[in-house]
């Protein structure tokens, strides 16, 4: 199968290399890209300057995929790679105590996989995770909050298989003064829709990170986030 997939950035990517980039992005060092060739313009222009998206077909024949969001994992397992890669997490807390509960007992061995799937943890979206692990909002909540704004899911190239299989297609100017201020909006509709979910987090039926750390949940329950 062919999969023709999108990478934002300030420059024309021809060739990317394996290997490169920050550890401390969602799914650690990896090439980023999106099905999405519109929002990867947005991600092209998230400073505010000119970009480009730059277009990609991968052969996905052999290649070991993790689909985040498929029926063998649930939210939690993302939440435990986030945790690990991501950046701040309140110490001396509950956040604190929960990151290291995800990380002992639903983190995920990514590294045999070439290709991750799943969920993007870009500006607002990365504060609700936070509200999550600090037991403001229920894993019903964050599952309806990381739906907010039409993000979608991102595509990672982890492996230098996965990048063999990659090879460039195309390439278009995306203007900073439209892309960035589109990025701009779908973050601000996600937060005002946000705050139209977040006061109702009470419901005695939801489920919580305490609930879940004090063994008051089962994994079958959790399978539908």
């Amino acid at each position: 199968m062919k999969l023709l997939i999108y990478h934002g950035s300030e420059s024309i990517i021809y060739n990317p290399v394996f290997g490169h980039g920050t550890s401390a992005n969602d799914y650690g060092r990896g090439f980023y890209c999106t099905e999405d060739p519109e929002l990867s313009k947005e991600w092209a222009c998230k400073r505010n300057k000119d970009g480009f998206s730059n277009c990609y077909e991968l052969n996905t024949k052999g290649l070991n995929i993790c689909d985040l969001n498929g029926g063998d994992y649930n939210i939690l397992n993302w939440m435990a790679l986030l945790t690990k890669y991501r950046g701040y997490w309140q110490r001396k807390s509950l956040a604190e105590d929960a990151k290291d509960f995800l990380q002992e007992n639903y983190l995920i061995d990514i590294s045999e996989f070439d290709v991750i799937k799943g969920y993007r943890a870009d500006d607002s979206y990365f504060s609700f995770a936070q509200d999550f692990i600090m037991g403001t909002i229920s894993v019903q909540k964050l599952s309806e909050t990381m739906r907010l704004g039409g993000l979608n899911e991102q595509i990672v190239l982890k492996s230098k298989r996965a990048f063999d299989q990659l090879s460039f297609k195309s390439y278009e100017a995306a203007e900073a003064v439209v892309y960035f201020n589109k990025k701009e909006t779908r973050d601000l509709n996600a937060r005002r829709s946000y705050q139209e979910i977040r006061p109702s987090a009470s419901r005695l039926d939801e489920i919580y990170i305490l609930d879940i750390m004090r063994g008051n949940v089962k994994d079958e329950e959790l399978r539908i986030f």
